[in-house]
């Protein structure tokens, strides 16, 4: 009898480590004054950044139709997180900007992410953190912070 875990267990361990992470994050953003956050609009405001995007390079981005782009800028306009206005460039196209709101809720966010971290830091140690992180950074590619990540779970 072997006693190494079976393989499917690391992928549903670091999947489970992050969903906690990402849970953690959203319950403390609540507290803070958006309560209307959801995982995937972090991705979708990182995405706009600071300087603003379209529609189409939205969707790029994110690995989905520019449909899906468009409806989710909708709702996150709705939501008081985003503007859009017209291209000073090109009048046919308009530029999707975060608003003070948005910009509040990213700041806010990598706030928390640095609590988190410490929280974890507290449990584990802060070496073994660090070599966690580490063996991390070997086994996956140097481009981590990648923002299509809503186009490969299937879509916004």
């Amino acid at each position: 009898m072997s006693s190494e875990p079976p393989g499917f267990e690391l992928p549903l361990r670091l999947f489970m480590a992050f969903r906690m992470i990402i849970d953690a994050l959203h319950a403390e953003l609540a507290r803070q004054g958006h309560p209307d956050m959801r995982p995937m609009y972090g991705f979708v405001m990182q995405a706009i950044g600071s300087r603003g995007t379209t529609a189409v390079e939205l969707g790029r981005a994110l690995g989905v139709s520019k449909q899906a782009a468009g409806k989710t800028v909708e709702t996150l306009e709705r939501l008081g997180y985003v503007v859009r206005t017209v291209d000073p460039a090109d009048s046919r196209y308009k530029i999707v900007n975060l608003t003070p709101h948005g910009v509040d809720a990213l700041a806010r966010s990598a706030r928390i992410f640095d609590d988190l971290r410490r929280t974890w830091a507290d449990a584990l140690g802060e070496d073994r953190l660090r070599a966690l992180e580490q063996d991390l950074r070997t086994m996956t590619p140097p481009d981590f912070f990648r923002l299509d990540i809503p186009g490969w779970f299937g879509g916004l």
